[in-house]
Protein backbone atom coordinates (compact mmCIF):
# COMPACT_ATOMS: atom_id res chain seq x y z
CA UNK A 1 0.00 0.00 0.00
CA UNK A 2 1.17 3.67 -0.41
CA UNK A 3 1.73 5.71 2.54
CA UNK A 4 -2.37 6.00 3.59
CA UNK A 5 -3.21 6.90 6.70
CA UNK A 6 -5.17 8.51 10.14
CA UNK A 7 -4.70 12.42 9.48
CA UNK A 8 -6.83 13.22 12.45
CA UNK A 9 -9.46 11.70 14.32
CA UNK A 10 -12.35 12.20 16.74
CA UNK A 11 -14.37 10.36 19.69
CA UNK A 12 -17.73 10.92 21.30
CA UNK A 13 -19.44 9.38 23.89
CA UNK A 14 -22.47 10.16 25.93
CA UNK A 15 -22.36 12.30 29.23
CA UNK A 16 -24.37 9.86 31.10
CA UNK A 17 -23.28 6.67 32.55
CA UNK A 18 -24.88 3.60 34.27
CA UNK A 19 -23.00 1.25 36.30
CA UNK A 20 -23.75 -2.63 35.88
CA UNK A 21 -24.53 -2.75 39.66
CA UNK A 22 -27.61 -0.91 39.05
CA UNK A 23 -28.39 -2.69 36.02
CA UNK A 24 -28.27 -5.89 37.90
CA UNK A 25 -30.61 -4.58 41.07
CA UNK A 26 -32.96 -3.77 37.74
CA UNK A 27 -33.22 -7.03 37.13
CA UNK A 28 -33.44 -8.28 40.58
CA UNK A 29 -30.00 -10.18 39.87
CA UNK A 30 -26.82 -10.43 42.47
CA UNK A 31 -24.26 -8.30 40.09
CA UNK A 32 -22.92 -11.82 39.28
CA UNK A 33 -22.84 -11.64 35.49
CA UNK A 34 -21.91 -8.33 35.68
CA UNK A 35 -18.46 -9.05 37.44
CA UNK A 36 -18.26 -12.01 34.77
CA UNK A 37 -18.82 -9.69 31.76
CA UNK A 38 -15.65 -7.52 33.20
CA UNK A 39 -17.90 -4.04 32.74
CA UNK A 40 -18.16 -1.83 35.63
CA UNK A 41 -20.41 0.42 33.62
CA UNK A 42 -21.71 1.89 30.24
CA UNK A 43 -22.74 4.63 28.98
CA UNK A 44 -26.45 5.53 28.03
CA UNK A 45 -27.83 8.34 25.78
CA UNK A 46 -30.17 10.74 26.33
CA UNK A 47 -33.52 11.15 24.27
CA UNK A 48 -31.96 13.55 21.91
CA UNK A 49 -28.87 11.33 21.06
CA UNK A 50 -28.42 8.70 18.30
CA UNK A 51 -25.92 7.66 16.05
CA UNK A 52 -26.38 10.78 13.65
CA UNK A 53 -25.95 13.15 16.87
CA UNK A 54 -22.80 11.13 18.16
CA UNK A 55 -21.65 10.38 14.37
CA UNK A 56 -21.32 14.10 14.05
CA UNK A 57 -19.84 15.04 17.68
CA UNK A 58 -16.93 12.64 16.92
CA UNK A 59 -16.80 14.07 13.01
CA UNK A 60 -16.79 17.63 14.33
CA UNK A 61 -13.85 16.99 16.57
CA UNK A 62 -12.26 15.20 14.13
CA UNK A 63 -12.17 18.28 11.80
CA UNK A 64 -11.43 21.00 14.43
CA UNK A 65 -8.00 18.59 14.40
CA UNK A 66 -7.64 18.27 10.89
CA UNK A 67 -8.06 21.98 10.27
CA UNK A 68 -5.72 22.84 12.84
CA UNK A 69 -3.19 20.69 11.20
CA UNK A 70 -3.80 22.92 7.95
CA UNK A 71 -6.39 20.72 6.28
CA UNK A 72 -9.10 21.98 4.76
CA UNK A 73 -13.01 20.48 4.99
CA UNK A 74 -12.88 20.79 1.26
CA UNK A 75 -10.32 17.95 0.70
CA UNK A 76 -13.07 15.48 2.28
CA UNK A 77 -14.43 13.86 -0.41
CA UNK A 78 -16.00 10.33 0.93
CA UNK A 79 -18.17 9.46 3.92
CA UNK A 80 -19.10 6.46 5.35
CA UNK A 81 -20.59 5.37 8.59
CA UNK A 82 -21.05 1.92 10.20
CA UNK A 83 -23.78 1.43 12.60
CA UNK A 84 -26.71 -1.13 13.36
CA UNK A 85 -28.40 1.40 15.07
CA UNK A 86 -29.04 4.12 11.92
CA UNK A 87 -32.32 5.84 12.76
CA UNK A 88 -33.76 5.30 9.98
CA UNK A 89 -34.67 2.31 7.58
CA UNK A 90 -34.54 4.31 4.38
CA UNK A 91 -32.72 7.60 4.18
CA UNK A 92 -28.44 7.77 4.99
CA UNK A 93 -27.37 8.77 8.35
CA UNK A 94 -24.31 10.11 6.44
CA UNK A 95 -27.13 12.97 4.48
CA UNK A 96 -27.53 14.32 8.03
CA UNK A 97 -24.27 14.65 9.58
CA UNK A 98 -22.73 15.91 6.11
CA UNK A 99 -24.87 18.84 6.31
CA UNK A 100 -23.97 19.42 10.12
CA UNK A 101 -20.55 19.49 9.26
CA UNK A 102 -20.65 21.70 6.16
CA UNK A 103 -19.13 18.90 3.53
CA UNK A 104 -19.08 19.31 -0.12
CA UNK A 105 -22.34 18.33 -2.19
CA UNK A 106 -19.37 16.18 -4.60
CA UNK A 107 -19.47 13.66 -2.24
CA UNK A 108 -19.02 9.74 -1.75
CA UNK A 109 -21.27 8.48 0.55
CA UNK A 110 -22.68 5.28 2.17
CA UNK A 111 -23.82 4.12 5.24
CA UNK A 112 -22.73 0.54 5.76
CA UNK A 113 -24.08 -1.90 8.38
CA UNK A 114 -22.23 -5.37 9.79
CA UNK A 115 -23.10 -5.44 13.19
CA UNK A 116 -20.53 -4.52 15.68
CA UNK A 117 -17.72 -4.01 12.16
CA UNK A 118 -19.51 -1.57 10.92
CA UNK A 119 -16.95 1.27 11.80
CA UNK A 120 -13.79 -0.66 10.71
CA UNK A 121 -15.64 -1.45 7.41
CA UNK A 122 -16.11 2.09 6.87
CA UNK A 123 -12.45 2.97 7.79
CA UNK A 124 -11.63 -0.61 5.30
CA UNK A 125 -13.30 1.42 2.55
CA UNK A 126 -12.19 5.13 3.01
CA UNK A 127 -8.16 3.74 3.00
CA UNK A 128 -9.01 1.93 0.08
CA UNK A 129 -10.63 5.07 -1.78
CA UNK A 130 -7.41 7.29 -0.84
CA UNK A 131 -5.04 3.96 -1.85
CA UNK A 132 -6.49 3.96 -5.69
CA UNK A 133 -6.30 7.97 -5.69
CA UNK A 134 -10.13 7.98 -5.68
CA UNK A 135 -10.18 10.82 -3.57
CA UNK A 136 -8.05 12.61 -1.48
CA UNK A 137 -9.15 12.98 2.05
CA UNK A 138 -11.67 10.38 3.39
CA UNK A 139 -13.91 10.76 6.83
CA UNK A 140 -14.90 6.95 8.21
CA UNK A 141 -16.75 6.94 11.00
CA UNK A 142 -18.09 3.79 13.23
CA UNK A 143 -21.32 5.40 15.91
CA UNK A 144 -23.77 3.24 17.99
CA UNK A 145 -26.85 3.88 19.97
CA UNK A 146 -27.20 0.08 21.08
CA UNK A 147 -30.34 -1.39 22.36
CA UNK A 148 -30.82 -5.02 24.63
CA UNK A 149 -34.21 -6.54 26.08
CA UNK A 150 -34.19 -5.46 29.41
CA UNK A 151 -33.19 -8.69 31.67
CA UNK A 152 -31.17 -9.81 28.82
CA UNK A 153 -27.58 -10.33 29.55
CA UNK A 154 -26.82 -7.27 26.77
CA UNK A 155 -28.58 -4.95 28.80
CA UNK A 156 -25.01 -5.22 30.88
CA UNK A 157 -22.73 -3.93 27.52
CA UNK A 158 -25.20 -2.60 24.97
CA UNK A 159 -23.69 1.22 24.94
CA UNK A 160 -23.24 4.34 22.97
CA UNK A 161 -20.30 6.12 20.94
CA UNK A 162 -18.74 6.86 18.19
CA UNK A 163 -15.39 7.55 16.79
CA UNK A 164 -14.70 9.23 13.51
CA UNK A 165 -11.24 8.84 11.62
CA UNK A 166 -9.94 11.03 8.39
CA UNK A 167 -7.73 9.38 6.20
CA UNK A 168 -5.08 10.88 3.29
CA UNK A 169 -1.85 9.93 1.64
CA UNK A 170 1.20 11.37 3.98
CA UNK A 171 2.75 14.51 2.84
CA UNK A 172 4.53 17.84 3.93
CA UNK A 173 1.67 19.73 4.45
CA UNK A 174 -0.45 17.14 5.70
CA UNK A 175 1.40 14.35 7.81
CA UNK A 176 -0.08 11.07 8.67
CA UNK A 177 -0.12 10.32 12.03
CA UNK A 178 -0.42 6.61 11.76
CA UNK A 179 0.23 4.45 8.34
CA UNK A 180 -1.90 1.36 7.39
CA UNK A 181 0.35 -1.28 6.79
CA UNK A 182 -1.83 -3.96 6.17
CA UNK A 183 -5.48 -5.19 6.60
CA UNK A 184 -7.41 -8.13 5.85
CA UNK A 185 -10.97 -9.39 6.55
CA UNK A 186 -12.81 -12.97 7.03
CA UNK A 187 -16.75 -13.38 6.62
CA UNK A 188 -18.97 -16.74 7.38
CA UNK A 189 -22.49 -17.70 7.73
CA UNK A 190 -22.44 -17.80 11.71
CA UNK A 191 -25.76 -16.90 13.13
CA UNK A 192 -25.02 -15.74 16.05
CA UNK A 193 -26.58 -12.09 16.45
CA UNK A 194 -29.55 -10.67 14.46
CA UNK A 195 -32.60 -8.39 14.55
CA UNK A 196 -35.18 -8.58 11.69
CA UNK A 197 -37.13 -5.75 10.28
CA UNK A 198 -39.32 -4.20 12.80
CA UNK A 199 -37.92 -5.70 16.35
CA UNK A 200 -36.96 -3.52 19.03
CA UNK A 201 -33.80 -5.41 20.02
CA UNK A 202 -31.38 -7.76 18.68
CA UNK A 203 -31.78 -11.47 19.37
CA UNK A 204 -28.71 -13.87 19.98
CA UNK A 205 -27.48 -17.62 20.24
CA UNK A 206 -25.87 -17.15 23.32
CA UNK A 207 -23.76 -20.18 22.91
CA UNK A 208 -22.55 -19.00 19.68
CA UNK A 209 -21.15 -16.08 21.25
CA UNK A 210 -17.82 -16.85 21.96
CA UNK A 211 -17.21 -20.31 19.75
CA UNK A 212 -17.47 -20.34 16.51
CA UNK A 213 -18.13 -16.86 16.40
CA UNK A 214 -16.08 -14.18 18.04
CA UNK A 215 -12.65 -16.29 18.91
CA UNK A 216 -12.89 -18.07 15.41
CA UNK A 217 -12.85 -14.84 13.51
CA UNK A 218 -10.73 -13.02 15.28
CA UNK A 219 -8.21 -15.86 15.10
CA UNK A 220 -8.52 -15.76 11.29
CA UNK A 221 -7.78 -12.31 10.56
CA UNK A 222 -5.18 -11.92 13.37
CA UNK A 223 -3.51 -14.55 12.25
CA UNK A 224 -3.93 -14.10 8.60
CA UNK A 225 -2.60 -10.75 9.07
CA UNK A 226 0.72 -11.22 10.76
CA UNK A 227 1.41 -14.01 8.23
CA UNK A 228 1.12 -11.24 5.88
CA UNK A 229 3.38 -8.71 7.41
CA UNK A 230 5.76 -11.58 9.03
CA UNK A 231 5.45 -9.83 12.30
CA UNK A 232 5.04 -11.81 15.59
CA UNK A 233 2.78 -10.83 18.65
CA UNK A 234 5.94 -9.70 20.30
CA UNK A 235 7.60 -7.47 17.61
CA UNK A 236 3.93 -5.21 17.84
CA UNK A 237 3.23 -2.51 20.94
CA UNK A 238 -0.45 -2.15 21.17
CA UNK A 239 -2.92 -4.69 20.32
CA UNK A 240 -7.06 -4.34 20.14
CA UNK A 241 -9.72 -6.40 19.76
CA UNK A 242 -12.77 -5.63 19.73
CA UNK A 243 -14.73 -5.62 22.73
CA UNK A 244 -18.31 -7.02 23.14
CA UNK A 245 -17.31 -7.33 26.89
CA UNK A 246 -14.03 -7.00 29.22
CA UNK A 247 -13.18 -10.30 29.26
CA UNK A 248 -12.96 -11.95 25.46
CA UNK A 249 -10.45 -9.78 24.20
CA UNK A 250 -8.50 -10.33 27.58
CA UNK A 251 -8.90 -14.17 26.89
CA UNK A 252 -7.92 -13.84 22.68
CA UNK A 253 -4.92 -11.72 23.62
CA UNK A 254 -3.69 -14.31 25.82
CA UNK A 255 -4.56 -17.18 23.29
CA UNK A 256 -2.47 -15.10 20.64
CA UNK A 257 0.26 -14.33 21.99
CA UNK A 258 0.09 -11.16 22.95
CA UNK A 259 0.98 -9.29 26.63
CA UNK A 260 -1.78 -7.70 29.10
CA UNK A 261 0.77 -4.24 28.90
CA UNK A 262 0.08 -4.53 25.01
CA UNK A 263 -3.82 -4.52 25.42
CA UNK A 264 -4.28 -2.24 28.53
CA UNK A 265 -4.69 0.90 26.38
CA UNK A 266 -7.36 -0.51 24.65
CA UNK A 267 -9.64 -1.83 27.69
CA UNK A 268 -11.97 1.07 27.30
CA UNK A 269 -15.36 -1.35 27.60
CA UNK A 270 -14.49 -1.48 31.48
CA UNK A 271 -16.38 2.03 31.83
CA UNK A 272 -18.41 2.43 29.27
CA UNK A 273 -19.40 -1.03 27.58
CA UNK A 274 -19.99 -2.50 24.41
CA UNK A 275 -20.88 0.33 21.48
CA UNK A 276 -20.75 -1.98 19.20
CA UNK A 277 -20.11 -0.25 15.57
CA UNK A 278 -17.46 1.95 17.12
CA UNK A 279 -16.04 -0.21 19.76
CA UNK A 280 -12.87 -0.82 18.12
CA UNK A 281 -12.45 2.25 16.41
CA UNK A 282 -12.19 4.07 20.18
CA UNK A 283 -10.68 1.78 21.40
CA UNK A 284 -8.03 2.72 18.55
CA UNK A 285 -8.40 6.61 19.57
CA UNK A 286 -7.77 5.82 23.35
CA UNK A 287 -4.26 4.01 22.09
CA UNK A 288 -3.52 6.94 19.74
CA UNK A 289 -3.57 9.26 22.42
CA UNK A 290 -1.09 7.54 24.43
CA UNK A 291 1.21 5.73 21.68
CA UNK A 292 4.50 7.00 20.77
CA UNK A 293 6.11 7.44 17.63
CA UNK A 294 6.75 4.43 15.58
CA UNK A 295 4.39 2.52 17.82
CA UNK A 296 2.89 -0.89 15.38
CA UNK A 297 -0.63 -1.01 16.37
CA UNK A 298 -2.49 -4.30 15.93
CA UNK A 299 -6.67 -3.58 15.89
CA UNK A 300 -8.45 -6.35 15.59
CA UNK A 301 -12.58 -5.94 14.76
CA UNK A 302 -15.45 -8.40 14.92
CA UNK A 303 -19.38 -8.41 13.48
CA UNK A 304 -21.78 -10.70 14.03
CA UNK A 305 -23.34 -12.58 11.34
CA UNK A 306 -19.92 -13.24 11.01
CA UNK A 307 -16.91 -11.55 10.11
CA UNK A 308 -13.92 -10.05 11.40
CA UNK A 309 -11.29 -6.85 10.27
CA UNK A 310 -7.98 -6.95 10.45
CA UNK A 311 -5.36 -3.52 10.69
CA UNK A 312 -1.87 -2.87 11.13
CA UNK A 313 -1.11 0.56 11.58
CA UNK A 314 2.62 2.14 12.84
CA UNK A 315 2.57 5.76 14.82
CA UNK A 316 5.11 8.48 12.93
CA UNK A 317 6.51 11.32 14.63
CA UNK A 318 3.75 13.63 13.85
CA UNK A 319 1.06 12.14 16.48
CA UNK A 320 3.05 13.49 19.36
CA UNK A 321 3.40 16.66 18.29
CA UNK A 322 -0.69 16.63 16.91
CA UNK A 323 -1.53 15.56 20.31
CA UNK A 324 -0.10 18.80 21.68
CA UNK A 325 -2.65 20.97 20.08
CA UNK A 326 -5.91 19.38 21.55
CA UNK A 327 -7.78 18.42 24.42
CA UNK A 328 -10.98 16.31 25.50
CA UNK A 329 -9.49 12.99 24.75
CA UNK A 330 -11.61 9.61 25.52
CA UNK A 331 -10.22 9.41 28.59
CA UNK A 332 -11.06 13.04 29.87
CA UNK A 333 -14.59 12.04 28.21
CA UNK A 334 -14.58 9.31 30.25
CA UNK A 335 -13.47 10.61 33.06
CA UNK A 336 -16.38 13.64 33.32
CA UNK A 337 -19.08 10.80 32.86
CA UNK A 338 -21.95 11.37 35.34
CA UNK A 339 -23.81 8.31 36.41
CA UNK A 340 -27.29 7.92 37.09
CA UNK A 341 -29.73 6.32 39.86
CA UNK A 342 -31.46 3.38 39.26
CA UNK A 343 -35.11 5.57 38.53
CA UNK A 344 -33.10 7.75 36.20
CA UNK A 345 -31.84 4.97 34.13
CA UNK A 346 -35.61 3.01 33.94
CA UNK A 347 -36.83 6.72 32.74
CA UNK A 348 -33.92 6.86 30.10
CA UNK A 349 -34.16 3.49 29.23
CA UNK A 350 -38.17 3.45 28.11
CA UNK A 351 -37.20 6.68 26.60
CA UNK A 352 -34.47 5.46 24.05
CA UNK A 353 -36.67 2.11 23.47
CA UNK A 354 -39.19 4.42 21.64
Amino acid sequence: MKQVGIVAYGAAIPDKKVSTSTIAVSQGKDGSMAKALGVSSKTIPAIDEDTVTLSTAAAYQALERFRSAGGQTTEIETLFIGSESHPYAVKPSGAVVKEALGLSDFLSMADLQFACKAGSQALQISAAYVNSEMAHATLAIGADTAQARPGDALEYTAAAGAAAFILAADSASQPTLANLLATTSVATDTPDFWRKPGQSYPEHFGRFTGEPAYFKHVTMATRRLLEQTKLAPSELDFCIFHTPNGKFPQAIAKQLGFSREQLAPSLVVKKIGNTYAAASLLALTAVLDVAPAGAKILLCSYGSGAGADAFLFETTAALPKFRQKFTHTLAEQIAALQEIDLATYHKMREQNAH
